[in-house]
């Protein structure tokens, strides 16, 4: 039989399994302990009349074309002038996901003899995102401020002469621990660097009006942000909040705004409508908040630490025992999912626990209670 042009991905794929770490796309089952969705509005009667009001509108579903061509809407201009305000920024700029305004930030923005210093569990969008850019970049140890600082000292003592960015993320998606950000905001001033902070799971969960968790800091305009919109605010794209003349570099230099179709201006004014609706609705984070540490509470006795956020690290370690003890949860009727390595490091494969507004004390006491019996049996 002659050799199949696919055998090196078939052997790549059998070895994934062999290491209990090949990925399958599962459809949606059980009591949501595995979503985004923190405050519960993707499936809302809120956003669904929204959604509708933006249809009597008569909002296209479809841009037609890239925003520097026919796609730019009215309601894209909206959106990013609303979200500049929210978010406290001089401007903003909307993308179809926060893969790619990452993936744009970095590949755009810091320019050749730069230097992108980021935390060493910084999303593979950023990481992607500087492989097509011209700077150098260098992994920081995680929530470590004097890491960046240190890694910045040595870079301008070897003769660095350029920008320096600092990467992070406000609240980190597989641990559910926060940066330390005014401490990474003093190193940025002493070192004359940008601060870039990806909110993605801080966005309408903290701060005022689902703010995130930067704009506790001073204002300054060294200070990028990014809010995706597919999480707590229950829609889809990502906003970059930053200065200007870095959304106006985007919009000339940034292969990945100017070269993709614009998202839907019907999205963009539902993503409007979910940022007033978190705004106007406090009690969403008010009653999140206070799910988390009920989850705590429950979580806690079984020796799993709490996180002071709603993302629950439950940390396995073995990739096999990991999905044996999700698929136990999975029957009883959770959906709790395994993250298993490249995503997390090798050796700290974990049950990532989210707690949402899809679910009550009542659906958490018996995920509690649920997941004992399975990490006993497994």
């Amino acid at each position: 039989m002659p050799n199949s042009p696919f055998d090196t991905h078939r052997a790549d794929l059998d070895a994934l399994a062999a290491d209990s770490r090949r990925r399958t796309l599962a459809p949606r089952a059980g009591r949501d302990f595995a979503s985004n969705d923190y405050l519960g509005l993707a499936d809302s009667e809120a956003l669904r009349t929204a959604l509708v009001a933006g249809i009597e509108r008569g909002l296209p579903a479809g841009s037609g074309g890239s925003r520097l061509l026919r796609g730019n809407h009215a309601e894209h201009e909206a959106l990013e002038a609303h979200a500049a305000r929210h978010y406290g920024s001089e401007a903003a700029l909307f993308f179809a996901t926060g893969f790619a305004a990452n993936a744009a930030l970095f590949a755009t923005l810091p320019q050749r003899g730069d230097l992108v210093v980021h935390d060493e569990l910084i999303h593979a969008s950023a990481h992607d995102g500087m492989k097509l850019g011209r700077a150098g970049s260098i992994a920081a140890a995680h929530n470590d401020a004097q890491s960046f600082d240190d890694i910045i000292a040595r870079w301008r003592a070897g003769g660095g002469m350029g920008t320096p960015w600092i990467a992070v993320e406000s609240l980190y998606s597989m641990d559910g621990d926060r940066a330390p950000l005014a401490d990474l905001a003093d190193v940025a001033d002493r070192h004359d660097a940008v601060l870039v902070v990806d909110e993605a799971h801080a966005t309408g969960v903290f701060g005022p009006g689902g703010a995130g968790l930067a704009h506790a800091l001073p204002r300054r305009d060294n200070l990028i942000t990014l809010h995706t919109c597919g999480k707590a605010l229950g829609a889809e794209g990502a906003l970059l909040c930053a200065p200007r003349i870095a959304t106006d570099f985007l919009v000339n230099r940034g292969r990945p705004f100017i070269f993709s179709t614009a998202p839907s201006p019907l999205m963009a004014w539902l993503v409007r409508q979910a940022i007033e609706i978190v705004a106007n609705e406090p009690e969403r984070q008010a009653r999140l908040h206070a799910l988390v540490r009920h989850a705590a509470e429950r979580l806690v006795p079984l020796g799993i630490p709490a996180s002071g956020t709603q993302i629950l690290p439950v940390i396995i370690g073995d990739n096999d025992r990991t999905m044996r003890i999700a698929g136990q949860l999975r029957d009883a009727g959770f959906d709790i999912r395994g993250i298993r390595p490249p995503t997390v490091a090798q050796g700290t494969a974990r049950l990532r626990i989210a707690i949402t507004l899809n679910v009550d004390e009542a659906n958490i006491d018996d995920m509690a209670d649920a997941l004992e019996q399975a990490m006993a049996a497994a």
